[in-house]
């Protein structure tokens, strides 16, 4: 049985000082850079590694930037490897 993709997609976003990322009816939240502005494309996913385009107020441009997901959910006490395995892409997305 094939599993429908939405059940393999994170959802990654910014708001208020904070990254938030959703996943299987978790909403981690952690602390964002102050000039974040907001994300705006995921460039590669690799089990909990994340390169990304973030906009920051200090730059026109969007900029690279690396989220490690693992040592953040270490720190709640989620197990990474079983957190992480069923996440195929992660996309961009706000309200």
């Amino acid at each position: 049985m094939k599993r429908n993709d939405t059940t393999q997609e994170a959802i990654l976003s910014s708001a208020g000082g904070f990254t938030a990322f959703s996943y299987g009816g978790y909403n981690i939240r952690f602390k964002a850079p102050y000039s974040l502005e907001r994300y705006t494309d995921v460039l590669k996913w690799d089990n909990g590694y994340l390169v990304v385009l973030a906009k920051y107020s200090h730059n026109d441009e969007p900029e690279e930037e690396y989220i490690d997901l693992k040592p953040i959910l270490a720190g709640l006490y989620i197990d990474s490897d079983a957190f992480l395995k069923p996440i195929k892409t992660v996309r961009i997305a706000y309200a």
